[in-house]
């Protein structure tokens, strides 16, 4: 059963993982998961995909004469990851691999032909893998009506991801070509959203410019540092969305601002009040080219950070704006996707603070069941005064190389893996690399 969306259900990629230690050795974790894989996909597959069809129709159901319908699907992900120090990203482990198993599940109803809802749950250990214990979770949920029986626009309130950019509604394990996110979803910066700069000095130090000497310290302070765009942004709030001819609008009243964490994602009673607004136009000349424009702005710090602030001023004189481009184009066995991004993080005492990060990510398939990707992602940063009568760079200027072939062996189950070359200036490792296996079954 499809379901007509003009703003689409997003898939979130929600890594779980389990209690107790991982092996020190990652070429042996990488072979046993390897063989494993091997296994599960060449043996058992094939067989699982006639159980894995009936699931449908099982998952499936219609009431009162076809007017209500509901349908459940999910992923269940096995990934294994063979990491540097500190670890890259929103993979937040001391240490330098990682097996992170991951069930997720959407349900999606429909009533009638102007109202839908959607929600989705996770059984993992956080939104971004981590030692936090295991617990169930919404991720998102919403409830969107169409107010005419003309269509034209949809009106959507709830939990939800981002109408920014052109990464979000393709970023489930399925959908995505490689396994982590392109580098403005994830890279942190040396923003903390649980307190105020103070002083140039003091922005420098969080984002360990000069670099830091002791990695472990900047290990721990990663989940106090915050990037452009936190994954998806499962903000709260509502959004409207249309299409007129060629052209799609839509917008979006959130909670939080796009570099927020997962922690204050619910946070409604103390943020809705300095709300962050954002919105998308869309340009769409044929069946392969899309042109998108995106922008979003609002307050940055986390309601218990206002007594850190400087006096005189307030949690509002702190906030974000994105400015954002993407394209995208397909084209037989072809699929490209572009994105670039401007944030600016304002700063009472020291100005604003600029970051530009983007991606160009390719992929071919040879056939039904194999592809190969690759993605440039780069990232760097504007100067700012330094305090001492110059101007330095707030962070670390950052190029990463992400490839990845993936195989289907059926229409329900993929593996994937992903190598990562990354060159980050001034690190306490400025080269470094991340391997990354993923089997995804869907059902």
């Amino acid at each position: 059963m499809a379901f007509p969306l003009l703003i689409p259900k997003l898939p979130n990629r929600t890594p779980m993982q389990f209690s107790g230690k991982t092996p020190a050795c990652f070429g042996s974790q990488v072979r046993r998961l390897g063989a494993l894989l091997a296994v599960i996909g060449l043996s058992g597959g094939l067989r699982a995909q006639g159980f894995l069809d009936s699931m449908d129709g099982v998952l499936a159901t219609d009431a009162l004469q076809g007017q209500v319908r509901v349908q459940a699907s999910g992923t269940l992900d096995l990934e294994a990851y063979h990491l540097p120090q500190p670890s890259p990203g929103l993979l937040f482990t001391d240490s330098r691999s990682l097996v992170i198993p991951r069930l997720s599940v959407y349900v999606d109803a429909e009533f009638g032909r102007r109202l839908y809802a959607f929600a989705q749950m996770r059984i993992d250990r956080g939104f971004d893998p981590s030692a936090q214990p295991v617990r169930v979770r919404l991720d998102d949920y919403a409830l969107r009506t169409t107010p005419t029986d003309r269509g034209g626009f949809t009106l959507q309130v709830g939990r939800f991801g981002t109408v920014v950019g052109s990464w979000v509604p393709r970023h489930g394990s399925w959908s995505n070509p490689f396994i982590t996110a392109p580098l403005p979803y994830e890279a942190l910066t040396g923003i903390w959203d649980t307190t105020a700069v103070r002083s140039p000095r003091q922005l420098f130090a969080w984002a360990h410019v000069p670099p830091a000497t002791n990695s472990p310290t900047e290990q721990q302070e990663k989940s106090l540092r915050v990037p452009i765009l936190w994954g998806p942004s499962y903000g709260t709030g509502l959004a409207v969305a249309g299409r007129l001819g060629k052209i799609d609008v839509s917008a979006e009243w959130k909670n939080t601002s796009l570099s927020s964490d997962p922690g204050v994602w619910d946070d409604l009673p103390t943020r809705w009040r300095d709300g962050t607004i954002g919105g998308r136009v869309g340009y769409r000349p044929d069946a392969a080219w899309n042109f998108g424009f995106s922008v979003s702005d609002g307050p940055y710090l986390r309601a218990s950070a206002e007594n850190t602030l400087l006096p005189g001023t307030r949690r509002d004189d702190y906030r974000q704006l994105v400015l954002g481009q993407d394209i995208s184009f397909a084209w037989h066995h072809w699929q490209v996707w572009s994105e670039v991004f401007v944030s600016r993080f304002g700063i009472p005492g020291v100005g604003s603070a600029d970051t530009y990060s983007g991606y160009l990510e390719a992929s071919y398939r040879f056939g039904p069941r194999f592809s190969f990707a690759s993605r440039w992602n780069r990232q760097y940063y504007a100067s700012i005064p330094d305090g001492a009568g110059g101007d330095a760079a707030w962070g670390r200027s950052t190029w990463r190389l992400d490839l990845g072939p993936a195989y289907r062996l059926g229409a329900h189950t993929q593996i994937k893996l992903q190598h990562s070359f990354q060159h980050e200036t001034n690190a306490p490792q400025v080269h470094t690399q991340t391997t990354a296996l993923q089997m995804t079954v869907r059902f």
